[in-house]
């Protein structure tokens, strides 16, 4: 079993489906950074694909695009209670990228790359030193999962997922696919949204062919992240037939409002999502400045829920350390 960690390109006629054009922090310097900016992109690179960047109105420094990824001076100050690990995850750590948190499922970090960093991002400070680089490195993750019968639910994560090729993807799920207990494989890519081109050919053969079903949460935070392209991958997930659940991070000054927020949904509800959670921010250094007060997020979810239908209506959530499942929290 390969793994490389790379983008498999496919060919087909009806969209663009290359590796993925970053800028990053050389393309930061052309957008006249300050010194603080400079350092908070030091200690965690600026990093976002060009489809993507179209997105952003570059000349507004309120886009709600834009302060996810633009590095800012803010990120230098780090109050009480943000921490670089602030899940504590390693000590669900079974075996090299195997995290098993929760009952009847288990977290399979394929890599560390991503296509996006997004500011506050609980993994910044994440060295991804647990993750195999190589095929024959997840053989003692693949052998857990064999021996514990209780599991029904693998779930692909990072770094994002899909930066690692589909002939990898399906060397890693038809090993998968001869344990008998397994039933789902979920996949937390922000891939569909900010780098359209991966949804492709090959990895929707891969996907139909998968004999677990697939699911998959997509991240979007804002209404105006969904272009035409982000709009056209989703639509042929779902044309495809999988589970499409989407995650939100409640971010101070992007979506803390019931407009924002009522309009994200609206548009995800039609593009075959489902709006899962809304998160409260995870407390991780470099991020405060995103943090919305909890009163504000249970009165923006109570009004939600008097403007929208509940299916249309996310789970106010947030993850505690050592706990044995989110916590949802009541509007």
């Amino acid at each position: 079993m390969k793994l490389n960690n790379s983008i498999n390109r496919d060919s087909t006629p009806n969209h663009s489906e290359e590796e993925p054009d970053f800028c990053n922090t050389s393309c930061g310097r052309s957008l006249n950074f300050d010194e603080g900016a400079l350092r908070a992109a030091h200690n965690f690179a600026f990093r976002v694909p060009r489809v993507f960047s179209e997105l952003i109105h570059w000349r507004d420094p309120q886009d709600p695009i834009l302060l996810q990824v633009m590095p800012s001076a803010l990120e230098l100050t780090t109050p009480p209670g943000f921490t670089a690990d602030p899940l504590e995850e390693a000590q669900f750590l079974k075996a090299p990228g195997l995290l098993v948190k929760y009952a009847r499922r288990v977290l399979m970090r394929l890599t560390g790359q991503c296509p996006i960093h997004c500011r506050y991002c609980f993994r910044r400070h994440d060295t991804f030193q647990d993750v195999p680089t190589q095929g024959d490195a997840w053989r003692p993750a693949l052998e857990w999962i064999r021996r514990e019968p209780s599991i029904q639910e693998v779930i692909f994560s990072g770094g994002d997922p899909l930066m690692v090729a589909n002939d990898d993807l399906l060397a890693l799920t038809t090993e998968l696919q001869t344990m008998g207990h397994l039933k789902r494989l979920r996949l937390h890519t922000r891939m569909p949204v900010c780098s359209p081109g991966r949804i492709n050919n090959g990895f929707l053969v891969w996907l139909t062919e998968l004999k677990l079903t697939p699911i998959i949460i997509i991240h979007v935070n804002h209404p105006n992240e969904l272009g035409r392209e982000g709009c056209a991958a989703l639509a042929r997930l779902a044309a495809a037939g999988v589970t499409l659940l989407n995650q939100s991070v409640l971010l101070k000054g992007v979506n803390d409002s019931v407009a924002v927020l009522e309009a994200l949904s609206d548009i995800l509800v039609q593009n075959r999502v489902v709006p899962y959670y809304l998160h409260l921010l995870d407390p991780v250094a470099g991020a405060a400045h995103f943090r919305v007060d909890e009163a504000l997020a249970r009165s923006l979810l109570r009004t939600l829920r008097q403007r929208l239908p509940g299916y249309a209506v996310p789970r106010l959530a947030r993850e505690r350390p050592r706990h044995p499942a989110k916590e949802v929290l009541e509007a």
